[in-house]
């Protein structure tokens, strides 16, 4: 079996390397949660108190506009981190919730925890800093996509970067991503 603290440095490696001593400071800042399907990691108004790194499971990155109606902003699946990273970082209030699709385990880790392992290893200060550069090329993106591609191409696109996703996700989740009807998304997938 592997140890989730394994699965945690494999992906810190794929950007930096790392001693046995460094990742011994790096696992000090880190605790492990399981939770359940449905349930809530972050809810919207309220603090978020951690950024979380998925070891398994699959989540949702949602807001609820005044209607009730869930506007999905992302996904995360294994070896992804997530949170609602303005409040996070900035001690706001959660604009967005973040909800188990599958039962799901992850590290976690709270903001005081980041600045100080941030502090103590120059190498995690690098990869956090890397991992922000690609979600911000990832949210330009997807920004551009809404504002360029049809629903069709939206939807390809997707198919083919996360095949997975189309495996995982109820329809019913992957229409309100793609901004399209559940029937809309059934259209393509014929």
């Amino acid at each position: 079996m592997v140890d989730m603290f394994d699965v945690l440095r494999a992906h810190l490696e794929k950007h930096v390397e790392l001693t046995d001593a460094e990742f011994d400071v790096v696992k000090r800042h880190f605790s492990f949660r399981h939770y359940k399907k449905h349930q809530f990691l972050i809810q919207e108004g309220e603090p978020v108190k951690y950024s979380y790194f998925i070891l398994s499971g699959l989540l949702k990155l949602v807001h609820y506009d005044e209607k009730g109606k869930n506007n999905i902003v992302s996904f995360a699946m294994e070896d992804w981190w997530e949170s609602d990273f303005q409040a996070y970082l900035t001690g706001a209030k959660a604009t967005l919730s973040l909800e188990c699709i599958e039962d799901t385990k992850v590290l976690r880790i709270s903001l005081a925890d980041y600045r100080n392992l941030c502090a103590s290893l120059q190498k995690i200060q690098s990869f956090f800093l890397e991992k922000a550069h690609f979600g911000n090329i990832a949210a330009q993106k997807r920004i551009l996509s809404l504002l360029t591609s049809n629903a069709k191409e939206r939807h390809d696109q997707l198919l083919k970067q996360y095949p997975s996703l189309f495996q995982r996700v109820p329809k019913s989740l992957l229409a309100s991503y793609l901004g399209v009807s559940r029937e809309t998304l059934s259209r393509f997938s014929d």
